[in-house]
């Protein structure tokens, strides 16, 4: 069976699931109270056994929803790829989605990340805390409303800020906004590069 012969027996069998605009593989967009019985089917019928990717949309404040939690399935005998979408519920500081690690343990992290960058609440989630920035680090960074540049942030190790002779840092994309020159050119020149690279300049070198 293909994608796209899976998602027609799935719409046959949740009627609130949707076709959602795509431009590589078949997509869905699954209401969140249907999510889990969604992802199973997926899983257990269609031989979709992969769970490779679990991210999320943020739509910029304001949007309604805002928050949308994309799930990339992949069968491992059919070679076949679909993505599910489900739009968190909740409000804007808390925005909350069903976790699926009972469904695939391997979304742990997933989630973890998700929720470290975005805020979105798992609910379920076994041991839901971030992942790549400290405890008590107060903003999500791939919300909308954070700034590229980063934000000045005290670190929370005065050892780690005695070593790198910062007490505070803008996590974590210091130096922007980020520029690449447009046209034909190599991928190394195409690289985005800061604006401002005061700060890498500060950063001492190894053996300094």
């Amino acid at each position: 069976m293909s994608a796209s012969d899976a998602v027609t027996a799935l719409k046959a069998k949740f009627p609130q699931v949707t076709d959602r605009a795509s431009r590589d593989c078949p997509a869905v967009d699954v209401p969140a109270g249907e999510l889990l019985a969604v992802l199973q089917t997926l899983r257990d019928e269609h031989a979709f056994d992969l769970l490779s990717d679990v991210t999320a949309i943020d739509w910029a404040e304001g949007a309604s929803p805002r928050f949308v939690a994309v799930y990339h399935l992949f069968s491992t005998t059919t070679r076949a790829a679909v993505r599910v979408a489900a739009a968190c519920t909740g409000d804007e500081a808390t925005p909350t989605i069903p976790s699926v690690v009972s469904l695939w343990p391997g979304a742990n992290w997933h989630e973890r990340e998700t929720y470290d960058m975005f805020g979105i609440k798992f609910e379920g989630h076994p041991d839901l805390r971030r992942i790549l920035m400290w405890d008590g680090y107060p903003y999500h960074p791939l919300r909308k409303e954070f700034p590229l540049a980063g934000i000045e942030t005290a670190l929370p190790d005065a050892e780690i800020a005695e070593e790198t002779k910062a007490k505070v840092i803008a996590a974590p994309m210091a130096g922007g906004p980020f520029v690449a020159s447009a046209g034909e050119m190599n991928l190394t020149e195409a690289e985005p590069r800061a604006k401002d690279e005061s700060w890498n300049e500060r950063t001492p070198k190894p053996g300094a």
